[in-house]
């Protein structure tokens, strides 16, 4: 894999292989506008099935949408996110948080604990317990079923239109363009009868998002600030944001925020660096600006002294830097970030980019070695072994790597793509078929997968055991297949 490939991979994802599945204007829903899928009411609706039903959606996520693959923003953003969840309340499910790539303002829940955000807010943001606010009141969305809610009081009016619902989305994975148009049909004879339900949905959220956030030991004026914020940056828009669309916020709203904070003790937060640095990374390669604009901001904040944490500002210009190929300069204020703070990932991770660029792969992998020794678990350290193996010619050792985070994260995009690099180099093309297929099948396209399947088993005659592994497979997404088929009647 190219070093621009790589990088790519960490800021994109990965190329369609299902081109058009479903169009963002369908899938950026929140959590309000997602359709309720499954059976009749929240009280038949179990926790498994919710989960069943969030793994789908995340597979056509995943095929439709520009979700971000970086290990650095998504470690950022789960280590945000779990810490809310240990102090929210009425916690019945595992919670997974996802990034996807859009300057516009937006936050969504969906049933199985699957929470996203734009990258947009980190842009928006100004400190972490902003940031922190949105997820806890998205944590609280799922953690009172506000979707299976939802979908019994719809269901009392409308029983016909659960099922419409559910069979629209599910046919979106089958015929893409008639799935589009069903669901263009029935969301829209869905949205007015949820506004009522909506804004009971919004208070409990606000209220208990607000007990999470201070219990987690955020500012209380975290959410308040950002309505606020909101609510100025959009006072003469003809057109709001996503997250205005669905979370409506009228001044009452901002009132009863600025109120909820009133009644806890001020607290003082100090600047968080990794929120700092994330920020950064977001505006250098996952928003709209240009490299030379990115760059001129933090020369800017530099110059005029206005940044929030000075290291920040400069892993910023350093990163603008390398993205304009100007790599000496770049690492010059990598090394200095590096010897303040020597095992920080962020600076690590540029510092290996910098390396590779400069083909001293020697160097990058006894660097990463050290800190694998030390962080075994870190998917920042184990993706950059494994890429300085791969483009230093030692693909057979970053196989294990990525098996191994695979193992932990079935799910890990990034890995799969680099081990479908790794057994490219290998001449492993068995193998290749085999892990496109499990890509294919991480974005819902299981016939795909399993012609992959089929080519793997041809190429794999002399092999039984990896026959059999094989069969095992088609086997397993046949029967998802049906799974989904079976949704869909529910």
């Amino acid at each position: 894999m190219k070093q621009k490939r790589f990088l790519k991979l960490k800021k994109m994802t990965m190329a369609l292989l299902t081109a058009g599945l479903l169009s963002s204007s369908h899938l950026a829903w929140s959590d309000n506008e997602l359709p309720d899928l499954g059976t009749a009411a929240a009280s038949t609706l179990t926790i498994d099935q919710e989960n069943e039903l969030g793994d789908i959606y995340m597979r056509v996520q995943r095929a439709s949408q520009p979700v971000v693959y970086d290990p650095l923003l998504n470690q950022y953003i789960t280590e945000l996110g779990n810490k809310l969840v240990a102090h929210a309340q009425d916690v019945k499910t595992s919670f997974q948080f996802f990034l996807i790539q859009n300057d516009e303002i937006n936050a969504f829940a969906f049933f199985g604990g699957h929470v996203g955000i734009h990258t947009g807010l980190l842009l928006t943001a100004d400190n972490e317990s902003e940031l922190a606010s949105v997820y806890a009141h998205e944590i609280a969305h799922v953690t009172q079923r506000h979707l299976a809610r939802a979908m019994e009081a719809r269901a009392r009016s409308n029983p016909a239109m659960i099922a419409g619902l559910i069979g629209s989305l599910l046919l979106t994975i089958a015929a893409p363009e008639a799935g589009m148009a069903a669901l263009a049909t029935t969301t829209g004879i869905a949205r007015q009868t949820q506004i009522n339900y909506t804004r009971s949905n919004e208070k409990e959220a606000d209220r208990l998002g607000m007990h999470t956030l201070v219990a987690s030991g955020f500012d209380p004026d975290g959410a308040y600030l950002f309505f606020n914020k909101l609510a100025r940056k959009y006072q003469y828009a003809t057109r709001l944001p996503e997250i205005l669309q669905s979370h409506p916020l009228p001044k009452s709203r901002i009132t009863e925020a600025r109120n909820r904070a009133a009644k806890y003790p001020h607290r003082y937060i100090p600047a968080s660096l990794d929120f700092q640095l994330a920020k950064a990374r977001v505006e250098v390669r996952f928003s709209d600006y240009s490299n030379n604009a990115s760059l001129a901001m933090f020369e800017k904040q530099l110059d005029q002294r206005t940044f929030v944490v000075k290291d920040a500002a400069l892993y910023g210009k350093a990163l603008a830097l390398f993205e304009l190929q100007k790599t000496k300069e770049s690492n010059k204020i990598i090394e200095e970030l590096l010897k303040r703070d020597p095992d920080n990932l962020f600076y690590i991770d540029t510092k290996t980019d910098l390396l590779i660029k400069e083909k001293k792969f020697r160097k990058a992998i006894q660097m990463l070695e050290a800190q694998y020794q030390d962080k075994p678990t870190s998917q920042v350290i184990s993706m950059n072994l494994a890429h300085a193996y791969i483009e230093g010619g030692k693909s057979e050792k970053a196989i294990p790597i990525l098996q191994e985070a695979i193992f932990y994260d079935h799910a890990n995009v990034l890995a799969y793509q680099l081990l479908l690099d790794a057994y490219s180099k290998t001449n492993n093309s068995a193998m290749e078929h085999y892990i496109q297929a499990e890509i294919m099948a991480l974005q819902a396209n299981f016939e795909g997968a399993i012609d992959q399947l089929n080519y793997a088993h041809q190429q794999s005659s002399k092999d039984p055991l990896q026959l059999a592994r094989i069969e095992a497979r088609i086997r397993q997404f046949r029967q998802y297949q049906l799974e989904i088929k079976k949704l869909s009647k529910r």
